[in-house]
């Protein structure tokens, strides 16, 4: 299935080592919306977790049928 997530809140608390900077939030923000190829709504949620490297405290995304 494909999922265009449309918008995601990440958890940057876990960034105890670094600072992140507004802007540095946006873009990996920014970096993780559009679509994904995922099996289900865990398997999305694992997909941007991996790749971003951050947890997500809330997503939302809309199924694209085709």
């Amino acid at each position: 299935m494909k999922f265009n997530v449309t918008e995601v809140e990440f958890d940057f608390s876990d960034a105890i080592d670094e600072q992140l900077s507004q802007e540095e939030k946006d873009s990996i923000t920014q970096n993780n919306l559009g679509v994904w190829e995922a099996d289900d709504e865990d398997d999305l949620i694992e997909e941007v977790t991996t790749a971003s490297g951050w947890c997500i405290k809330s997503i939302n995304y809309d199924i694209q049928l085709k």
